[in-house]
């Protein structure tokens, strides 16, 4: 059974080739696939080797609350994981990648499959991975109750109060988050955050109540996943799934003579001393995203993509691993 999975890769790259002839999407597709394995192979390493600075503070802020509060080493293990690879945002990347090569048909068009492709080139660009780890790596600094500071975001209390916000609880970075859980709806039709697995256990061990979407999508937190990853960090189905949500949400509140402000109608405030590709990266996708519905200039956007792909590729990623971010 093992060597199913590389003859079925090299079956669909034979068949790519094929079709490429006069689609010059496809012979995109074609030529990013390795350089997007390449990319997440080396951020692989980078973690491996300890240089990606976020994975570095999980790891410290784990072992220090390890020794003040051995009763969360359950939780705090499995958050340990994303320091490796064993995490699930990183494993997230490694299936989505397998979606494109052994699943091309779960996407609408050759251009989709790009476009995921190259979300995934960025997403796993060491200091992107970095700042996206900022979100559990804070999780640990709260659950300390103060006595690890935040990184790469203002208090919890400066965040709260600059937004508005609710207060979910310990965790709440995590929210909406598809690595680490999902919405579930009930035959009611309300919406509720379930997390996975050992993460559960945060409203066990911190009294977190129980989320619906209704409050959380008007009234969320800053968290790095919602206000700059998202798209990057996200599958395509997984996109669909939290645009529908928020869309029915919607709904709701009009059919009943109520306003609703979108989860992600803008970024909240909380951000501080992330990196400068997360913010180009940001204005980088909401360009994207306003000219979806031009298709000249989707072509050209892609086109452009392209070529900013290559020239990655042929520059090393050791300046980003040194940095260490």
């Amino acid at each position: 059974m093992a060597e199913v999975q590389p003859l079925k890769s090299i079956i669909f790259m034979f068949i790519l080739l094929l079709s490429a002839c006069g689609d010059p999407i496809k012979e995109q597709v074609t030529q990013q696939i390795p350089l997007t394995e390449q990319r997440i192979e080396l951020l692989a390493q980078a973690l491996a080797n300890g240089q990606v600075r976020n994975a570095n503070l999980m790891a410290e802020y784990g072992q220090r609350l390890l020794q003040d509060r051995p009763s969360y080493k359950p939780l705090i293990d499995e958050f340990l994981k994303d320091t490796g690879t064993q995490g699930p945002m990183f494993r997230a990347l490694v299936d989505r990648l397998n979606t494109v090569k052994n699943q091309p048909q779960m996407f609408n068009n050759s251009q989709a499959i790009y476009d995921e492709l190259l979300n995934l080139y960025q997403a796993a660009d060491p200091v992107l991975y970095s700042d996206a780890l900022s979100d559990p790596l804070n999780v640990l600094a709260d659950m300390s109750q103060g006595t690890l500071p935040r990184v790469n975001a203002l208090s919890k209390a400066q965040s709260l109060a600059a937004n508005k916000a609710q207060d979910f609880g310990t965790g709440e970075q995590l929210i909406g988050n598809p690595a680490y859980g999902n919405w579930t709806t009930g035959s009611n039709g309300m919406s509720f955050w379930a997390w996975y697995g050992m993460y559960s256990m945060m409203g066990d061990l911190f009294g977190s109540r129980r989320t619906s979407y209704n409050d959380w999508g008007r009234s969320r937190n800053y968290s790095y996943y919602n206000d700059y990853g998202r798209k990057r960090y996200s599958s395509p189905s997984q996109l669909n799934k939290q645009t529908d949500l928020d869309t029915r949400t919607k709904k709701s509140f009009e059919s009943r003579g109520q306003k609703y402000t979108s989860a992600y109608s803008k970024n909240r405030t909380g951000a501080s001393s992330i990196s400068s590709q997360s913010k180009s990266a940001q204005t980088s996708a909401n360009r994207f995203t306003s000219k979806a519905n031009n298709k000249s200039a989707y072509a050209k956007s892609s086109k452009s993509a392209k070529n900013a792909s290559f020239r990655n590729s042929k520059s090393t990623t050791s300046r980003s691993f040194r940095r260490g971010k």
